[in-house]
């Protein structure tokens, strides 16, 4: 049970991880202010409230990147808690 968590965990990471990016790298085509990459993971609240509205502007919908990130970490998360536990 522990190596599944594990690996899904590990998982969500990753797709965390590139969702991140990718949000900082659509942000940075639209010509956002931007911070240094190295500061990432400090403004990512404000990166994610940018990208809901800049899709929403343009598309009427909030984009997909935004469900990857909100779905990978909460899962992230819920695989730490599940993993104390067993």
């Amino acid at each position: 049970m522990s190596d599944i968590l594990i690996s899904t965990g590990m998982i969500s990471i990753v797709v965390f991880l590139w969702s991140t990016i990718s949000i900082f790298s659509f942000l940075k085509n639209r010509n956002r202010k931007m911070q240094s990459f190295i500061f990432i993971n400090l403004f990512i609240f404000r990166y994610i409230k940018d990208y809901k509205e800049i899709t929403k502007k343009e598309t009427g919908k909030v984009g997909y990147l935004y469900y990857f990130w909100l779905t990978s970490i909460n899962t992230a998360l819920l695989c730490f808690v599940l993993l104390m536990f067993f």
